[in-house]
């Protein structure tokens, strides 16, 4: 006979599994936030001073999360830094911070608001995901005091996590992650021992959550898609936009098409910096994003997303590895993109194919302008070296991009407007890795939903004339084994070559279920 407590606990199991596999569709939200910040100091604000300040972003971000849960979201994310703002030291952001538990103590702040101490910010994020029945994603401070036995102790006996949390609808602490891959400035932050690979369930899909720098590299971002296998990604983000390849929706966007998943964007938007760029990206094209450098508000983005997304098999380098390359004779030159010099041939007519290699990567490029103009100039490219200009990866890239002038030793530098559309373009190179992430970014910085597609045998092709002007069309490889053994910043751990992952993969998989 079996016990009846047994039999419930199966029963509410059979439930719970049901209820994680209930919904084929939800309705995603994401906050570009404009966030009020905090006076540069190098002397820490009182705690009553930091909590003030955190509380007049909470404002704003608690309006944008009734609005969307009025709007029948199931989740919302908001941005990182989003709280507290930016351009801290290690002492004046000590009083923003707050103790951050690990989700398996079952803890909703809202109704046990001292559990772990003084959490204010904590409980009233809790309280705006109870209260509206919504997941709510946030990016705050965690500390976490450590002594001299610990090795690694900070000077000051504690360590600080840049960290992103997530309540569920019921207000309950279900996700802790603190970032792996600080950027340059990030001195106030302490990078965690071990790369943290966070997952959670709900009722509408596999979730997985990392932050900002950490989409440029393998661990924990490519974790949670190919180990973890998340239907969505949660990425709080505080990007400043870098053309021609590193714009917030160009990148993420593609990065959503090359790894096959949903990913949720939320931006910063502060134009005086450069930071503006959100999005809700599916697998098959975007289905919303905001870019806007001209005004100073915040903007409310919601879409519909599958739940479990399919996620499509392309081979990155069989067509370009099938076909012969395309002449350019001596038309060759240098140029420079983001640091990195690239190999260059100028588009001469109005239509044309072209092969372009540097090292291992040869690219193929076939097009057709709509018109040759004389006050525009394109050029064609390849890059495989290792990038080592605020970060450190290795990368291979095709591109097809305007020039600033029609002076080619202006092509790769930033630029936002063009006048020449495509009729045409396929794009594709003999890459040494799978992960290729498909960038069309249109004249001032504007995705093209469903102008584009990414075929099976590794093209990237035109389905329609473009409907604005073109400023780049690329494929961005990332070669993660050749990274090497040094970090991603001065203070990022050293990432795992993928030929070791194999040896990695059963504790992959305990982190991730």
């Amino acid at each position: 006979m079996i016990p009846s407590q047994l039999l419930v606990s199966a029963t509410l199991s059979v439930f719970s599994f049901l209820q994680v596999s209930s919904l084929d569709t939800f309705i995603a939200a994401v906050y570009e936030h404009a966030v009020i910040l905090a006076n540069v100091t190098l002397t820490p604000v009182s705690p009553e001073e930091a909590l003030a300040l955190m509380n007049r972003n909470l404002d704003l971000l608690e309006g944008a999360i009734i609005a969307a849960a009025k709007q029948g979201a199931h989740i919302i994310v908001t941005p990182e830094d989003g709280i507290y703002g930016v351009r801290f030291t290690r002492e004046s952001i000590y009083p923003y911070l707050e103790d951050i538990p690990d989700p398996h103590v079952d803890w909703t702040p809202c109704n046990h608001p001292n559990r772990f101490g003084h959490t204010p910010v904590q409980e009233r994020l809790s309280c705006l995901a109870r209260n509206n029945g919504i997941y709510v994603v946030a990016n705050i401070g965690d500390k976490k005091a450590c002594n001299t036995s610990d090795p690694q102790c900070p000077p000051d006996g504690r360590y600080h996590y840049n960290t992103n949390v997530v309540f569920d609808s019921q207000g309950k602490l279900v996700a802790r992650y603190h970032k792996q891959n600080l950027f340059m400035g990030e001195e106030q932050f302490d990078t965690p021992k071990e790369v943290e690979v966070v997952t959670f369930d709900t009722a509408f899909g596999k979730f997985g959550i990392f932050t900002c720098f950490d989409v440029l590299f393998h661990d924990p971002a490519v974790t949670l898609v190919d180990k973890c296998h998340v239907d969505t990604v949660l990425f709080p983000t505080a990007w400043m936009n870098v053309l021609p390849h590193l714009s917030a929706i160009e990148f993420h966007s593609a990065w959503a098409l090359g790894m096959g998943v949903n990913f949720l964007a939320s931006n910063i938007h502060n134009p005086q910096q450069r930071m503006t760029g959100s999005g809700i990206y599916a697998p098959d094209f975007p289905r919303t994003f905001h870019y806007d450098m001209k005004t100073k508000e915040g903007k409310l983005l919601l879409s519909q997303l599958e739940s479990h997304p399919y996620r499509p098999k392309v081979n990155w380098t069989s067509y370009a590895s099938s076909i012969d390359a395309f002449s350019v004779g001596n038309q060759e030159f240098k140029g420079t993109v983001f640091h990195d010099e690239y190999t260059f041939v100028e588009l001469k007519g109005i239509a044309g194919n072209y092969t372009v290699c540097q090292k291992d990567l040869c690219c193929h490029l076939s097009y057709q302008m709509s018109e040759l103009r004389s006050d525009e100039v394109y050029a064609f490219g390849a890059f495989d070296d290792l990038h080592t200009v605020e970060g450190r990866y290795h990368l291979q890239i095709c591109t097809l991009l305007k020039c600033k002038t029609i002076d080619v030793q202006t092509c790769g530098d930033s630029v936002d407007t063009a006048a020449t559309r495509f009729d045409m373009f396929s794009l594709s190179g003999t890459f040494g890795t799978q992960y290729v992430f498909p960038e069309v970014l249109l004249s001032e910085v504007q995705l093209a939903p469903r102008e584009f597609q990414v075929t099976s045998d590794g093209r990237l092709l035109s389905v329609q004339p473009t409907s604005r002007p073109v400023l780049t069309v690329t494929l961005f490889g990332r070669l993660y084994h050749k990274d090497g053994a040094t970090s991603a910043s001065a203070h990022s751990t050293a990432h795992w070559l993928e030929g070791l992952l194999i040896v990695i993969i059963p504790l992959v998989y305990s982190l991730c279920w």
